[in-house]
């Protein structure tokens, strides 16, 4: 948002000042201007008329109803904040939200919901969740379990519990949001009454989260508890501003990404491979910005120019006129915001719901109608703005009224493929291109077609690190190791085990690995054979599905090598998965679980409940997609 005088009560040279001030700050100097600012209104709040201010700590606090505080209802003392994270965003805003009500004088318990004892749930008067959905409405992993309690018939009731759910997800999914909006209404209906309303948030979560955040700590009465916060504040601010603002470095993050200049972009598959797939080598140097094996590189990528010139060419549009950037709300030309700023490829409900009411599509509107779900999931499946503008009709509206509409382009998430004790200042990634034929076009991957045909050595890239705490090597670096990664899902093994081979770990270690053909895809072979000689990695198995008439794929090299797997597990091996979560992560689960029951001699429901015990301990972590 830019301040103008007409959308703010600042004068026109405040508004100037602070427009050429706001997006320079850091995340951490906004965090602590917003506490400094609030400290300074509580103090004329609190202030008698013609009289000071009332020194931090005395009782004349008072609710929004103007009762004193502890008249109008105390602040609960104790509050519980679950999460369930595959990637760790939820955890990350879990722990901002138990860290605001800390602030507030709340206790708060703030765990993962794997590790959180169900059957306390009974006891707990306050609880926030903060859940993502992944895959096709799933838990992620760390909340399965808590998730399945929810809905069994051990779930008590909990007439006594004030909850409210954050829910994070993805609005290109059809079940967007799905886990969040089942545990909203299964502690409904388990007699739960909410606090604030439950927030969905699409990728682009940010805003929606800290709205929701703040509302929360409103609702326990964040005015009556704000002498305390007001005195912190006022603490702080006697650190003096000049310095800190003077002496923190950048920092860097989704909403200021560093612009990674590219050190290399190969082709790592042979002559005559019907694949694609670049190993891309970033400079982080200059940036501050760290990372550890098993966490991933943020990207924010362009469309393809084609796509664009042939939407531009449909609707009209001349490519320099001004457009609305999205969350800034400044000008800027048409083509610029289409290539950079806004998504195209990807058809969603929401979309469809606005541009049908902006502008009265009634077919549109008919598509989305109640009973047409089957319908409208095979319209907009592998179609994008381009398909919508020429199937409905959509020349002629407004580029100023209809770009707006659209998405923000999503960043993408890589799991980075170095190590940076081996690379230091440096993030490799290993992405595949995608492209097909879909409804008579070329479809392309939006990222991975822009790194492969577009990004050359000497271009910078916009990216941030993106911290993953599920995905972590053992603490003991003597712990053996199983990694299963086939395709691009092999990139932060790279990590691993150049990272072992730095710190010289002796521990054990086993990658599974498979792809098409084993003459032009077997990607970093060469470092492979090198660790097997070196001993940084144990064994390996491959498993190559075209080379032979029966597809041979990496669930099918564990099962021959069961024996030996299961002896592993038993000595307290940690299992790494990582790739595509629609198959290959669910055979592979279905391997482990026959191995356990082939081996151990296990009940089905035995081995299952092994493979969740060792999600619940960390020794089974999954990076899936």
């Amino acid at each position: 948002m830019v301040l103008q005088v007409t959308n703010s009560p600042f004068s026109q040279e405040q508004a100037e000042l602070l427009n050429r001030v706001l997006p320079t700050l850091s995340d951490a100097q906004k965090i602590w201007l917003s506490g400094f600012l609030a400290a300074h209104s509580h103090a004329l709040l609190s202030a008698p008329q013609g009289g000071p201010a009332l020194p931090a700590g005395t009782s004349a606090a008072v609710s929004e109803q103007g009762l004193p505080a502890a008249e109008a209802g105390a602040v609960p003392k104790e509050a519980t904040v679950l999460y369930g994270s595959q990637t760790g965003n939820s955890q990350k805003l879990a722990k901002r939200l138990a860290d605001r009500l800390q602030q507030q004088g709340v206790q708060v318990t703030l765990s993962a919901m794997n590790e959180f004892k169900p059957n306390t749930l009974k006891k707990v008067r306050l609880l926030f969740i903060v859940v993502s959905t992944h895959g096709e409405g799933d838990p992620p992993d760390n909340a399965l379990s808590f998730y399945e309690f929810l809905h069994s018939k051990r779930a008590p009731q909990l007439d006594q519990l004030q909850f409210s759910v954050l829910a994070l997800g993805d609005t290109s999914y059809e079940r967007f949001c799905q886990t969040g909006k089942d545990f909203d209404k299964r502690l409904e209906e388990l007699g739960g009454r909410r606090l604030v309303p439950r927030v969905d948030c699409d990728v682009d979560y940010d805003e929606a989260a800290a709205g929701w955040i703040d509302r929360v700590v409103g609702a326990l009465g964040e005015q009556a508890n704000a002498p305390a916060a007001a005195g912190s504040a006022q603490a702080a601010a006697a650190l003096s501003v000049a310095p800190a603002a003077a002496g923190t470095p950048v920092e860097y993050s989704r909403s200021n990404p560093f612009w990674a200049e590219v050190l290399q972009n190969i082709n790592l598959n042979g002559r005559g491979s019907k694949r694609e797939t670049r190993h891309i080598e970033l400079s982080l140097e200059g940036s501050s910005l760290r990372y550890e094996p098993g966490d991933c590189l943020g990207v924010f990528p362009e469309n393809h120019p084609g796509l664009i010139g042939e939407l531009l060419e449909e609707t009209g549009w001349r490519p320099d006129e001004p457009v609305k950037a999205p969350k800034t709300g400044e000008d800027i030309p048409l083509y610029d915001a289409l290539a950079k700023h806004y998504e195209i490829t990807v058809l969603t409900r929401p979309l469809l719901e606005q541009i049908a009411e902006r502008f009265g599509v009634t077919a549109i509107a008919d598509l989305l109608a109640a009973g047409k779900e089957e319908e409208f999931r095979a319209y907009v499946r592998e179609r994008d703005l381009l398909d919508l503008v020429r199937d409905f009709g959509l020349k002629g509206l407004p580029a100023a009224e209809f770009v707006p509409l659209l998405r923000k382009m999503p960043h993408r998430l890589y799991s980075i493929s170095s190590s940076p004790s081996a690379y230091p200042e440096e993030a490799h990634l290993l992405i595949r291109k995608v492209s097909y034929e879909a409804h008579g076009r070329t479809r392309y991957g939006v990222c991975s077609t822009f790194v492969a045909e577009r990004l050359n050595p000497g271009d910078t890239l916009p990216v941030f690190v993106h911290h993953n705490p599920n995905f972590k090597l053992p603490g003991d670096p003597e712990v053996p190791v199983i990694m299963i990664g086939p395709g691009t899902g092999v990139a932060p093994f790279r990590a691993f085990l150049g990272e072992r081979a730095e710190t010289g770990t002796s521990g054990k270690t086993w990658l599974f690995y498979g792809d098409h053909h084993f003459t032009t895809d077997f990607l970093y072979q060469t470092e492979w054979q090198r660790w097997l000689k070196e001993g940084v990695l144990t064994r390996m198995d491959v498993a190559f599905s075209r080379d032979t008439d029966r597809k041979i794929y990496v669930q099918h090299r564990m099962l021959e090598k069961s024996r030996d797997l299961f002896g592993w597990l038993q000595e307290g091996a940690h299992v790494y998965v990582c790739g595509d979560e629609k198959r290959m992560a669910h055979d592979v689960h279905e391997a482990l679980a026959s191995i356990l029951e082939r081996e151990g001699g296990w009940s089905r429901e035995r081995a299952l409940e092994y493979l969740s015990q060792m999600q619940q301990e960390k020794r089974y972590q999954r990076d899936i997609y």
